[in-house]
């Protein structure tokens, strides 16, 4: 058949050859070959996990597609703990007329990218449902790794006098999908950043163990992100707004539509809070990884305004930088 049918999610022998023909093709190992009602793991010591629903539409773009970004949203949280990715889990759900060449295409590509950043795929459930009561396919991943230095990066550990670092240029994610669902185009093409971040934050805490925070600023970008740490960690924060990095094609972008890429979606970069003594180390460790290369200080942990995020502008004013109120971009991951 050339599309998903109901059958494909009854459980039966229409079911079975599902999942053996497509999905034990691109994601099959030895785990996941038992087909036990669950996945037997071994695992040492404190462990991290995370899990996420993917519902991003369009479910292809520049730069990656629904299945690849399942995977990465996931093994990225988990990586943010200190944790090396070991395991991931996946559910389907497919609206009845999916066309099978696009689910291939997108299982194909989940699978390439579990194994590009060292995870295997050891569960998972897939469910049809009728035309209508979904849009073509959603996904969810839960992830699970071995967290490798103790105490664990955390939001609640920002201290006063902390350097901020950004692996690399803010908004990359949100503008591809945005461009693309609505069909825009701009001078230079803006494709989507995402990425397996686990190679790259395994080199920066072999190097600097002694980070405080990691984060991927996904939905609500970097100034959301900052601050749900400035509240976690009751602390304030400062940015200097020269010093974020931003790609031209989305700052121009962002200019023609009334955007601000503070507030845009990455998925293939991160941020981290260290003490100041080891920012030099931290950001030569990101930077000498090619998902790095264009990492900076973008500003400090400051004791004034707890649980705010300003902004220092080029004329040297100050502004807050709030929480995204709001969906500024819906189904953008």
């Amino acid at each position: 058949m050339d599309k998903v049918l109901l059958d494909y999610g009854s459980g039966g022998r229409a079911s079975h050859r599902f999942v053996a023909d497509l999905f034990f093709k691109y994601l099959g190992n030895d785990i996941l070959a038992r087909m036990d009602d669950a996945a037997v793991l071994s695992l040492t010591g404190p462990v991290a996990m995370s899990t996420d629903s993917f519902v991003v539409d369009p479910i292809f773009f520049p730069g990656g597609d629904i299945g690849s970004l399942a995977v990465h949203g996931t093994v990225n949280d988990v990586a943010m703990m200190g944790a090396r990715p070991l395991f991931l889990t996946c559910g389907f759900i497919l609206e009845e007329g999916l066309p099978m060449d696009d689910l291939a295409r997108i299982v194909a590509s989940m699978g390439q990218a579990a194994r590009e950043a060292g995870v295997r795929i050891v569960a998972g459930d897939t469910k049809v449902v009728p035309r209508g009561a979904a849009d073509k396919i959603f996904i969810n991943t839960t992830g699970i790794g071995e967290i490798m230095v103790d105490p664990a990066p955390s939001g609640h550990r920002a201290a006063v006098g902390d350097v901020v670092i950004v692996s690399g240029s803010m908004g990359d994610h949100g503008l591809a999908i945005l461009s693309t669902r609505e069909g825009l185009s701009f001078e230079a093409p803006v494709v989507s950043d995402s990425a397996c971040l686990a190679g790259i934050v395994g080199k920066l805490l072999a190097a600097v163990p002694g980070v405080h925070a990691l984060r991927d600023p996904t939905r609500g970008g970097l100034a959301t992100t900052l601050n749900e740490i400035a509240g976690q960690s009751n602390v304030g924060i400062e940015l200097t707004q020269a010093d974020i990095p931003i790609h031209p094609a989305v700052a121009g972008g962002c200019a023609v539509l009334g955007l601000d890429p503070l507030y845009l979606a990455n998925e293939g970069k991160f941020l981290c809070i260290v003490p100041e003594d080891q920012a030099q180390a931290a950001q030569a460790a990101i930077t000498a990884h090619p998902l790095g290369a264009g990492a900076k200080v973008i500003g400090r942990v400051v004791a004034d305004h707890p649980g705010k995020v300003a902004l220092v502008t080029p004329l040297g004013g100050k502004r807050l930088l709030g929480m995204l109120e709001g969906e500024q971009l819906p189904r953008i991951c």
